[in-house]
């Protein structure tokens, strides 16, 4: 396959997978169940944070954690009662348990008395996504009580992860089209600086496809992905997440 027709091929998979239907069996459907802004960001966080392991329990896990919050997951940050907080000390999903919950739950409240968006936590930071996302992981854990457990949800560039839960949930938060997936809620991002979610099914994908040469799947296997990915569409490159992940997961390609 030349260029040309790879490009064609996976413009053509990206149309089949960015539609409403994608949304019903992957994690991004728990955001889509709310409408104000601060839920659609708190809600999507836990859901790509979760993101993991089996799909369907992970959207079972994001479920249960937005019910326990009465569905309104920005109220219950900002003005919960220590009741409703022990009502949290059962939920787990996989290594995330309720120690790790409070502490996202400390976290995002002292961030929203401050800022009315989840955005300004990655912007504040520098101006490109490697900066956003270290800056970020610092930010996180700036409290010195930050438990130490909880530091393995949180990835960085530099520790030399995919940081592929965090690129996912950016691409949620500022890609935008007409396509029903993602929701472009955030305006000081562009789509060009995003980089591709990778984790072993896109990456594996990618290198049959020659995409990727690098045979470790770490930060700079996502950079070199992007990277190729922007010559395909500079202006919005990981829109080819959908292609790769669907052929990766969807269509088990190779």
């Amino acid at each position: 396959m030349n260029p040309k027709e790879l490009k064609a091929f996976l413009d053509r998979k990206v149309a089949e997978y960015n539609g409403p239907f994608f949304v019903a069996g992957d994690p991004v459907s728990i955001p889509h169940l709310f409408h104000r802004r601060q839920d659609i960001e708190i809600a999507a966080f836990f859901s790509a944070i979760f993101a993991w392991g089996n799909r369907r329990a992970i959207i079972a896990s994001a479920r249960r954690l937005v019910e326990l919050m009465s569905m309104q997951p920005y109220e219950f940050i900002m003005s919960h009662s220590a009741g409703e907080l022990r009502a949290l000390v059962d939920f787990r999903h996989r290594t995330f348990n309720a120690t790790d919950l409070l502490y996202f739950i400390e976290f995002f409240r002292s961030h929203y008395e401050r800022y009315d968006s989840l955005e300004r936590a990655f912007t504040m930071h520098g101006s490109t996504v490697e900066e956003m996302l270290c800056g970020f992981h610092r930010y996180f854990f700036s409290p010195g009580h930050a438990p130490l457990r909880t530091r393995k949800h949180i990835a960085t560039p530099e520790k030399n992860s995919t940081c592929k839960r965090l690129n996912m949930f950016l691409r949620w938060m500022v890609r935008r089209d007409d396509c029903g997936v993602d929701f472009g809620l955030w305006e000081n991002i562009s789509p060009a600086q995003l980089i591709c979610p990778i984790d072993l099914h896109v990456a594996r994908v990618a290198r049959q496809f020659g995409l990727l040469q690098r045979r470790q799947t770490d930060w700079r296997a996502a950079l070199e992905l992007t990277g190729y990915l922007r010559t395909l569409d500079s202006a919005d490159p990981v829109k080819y997440d959908f292609a790769l992940f669907g052929l990766g997961v969807g269509e088990k390609f190779g």
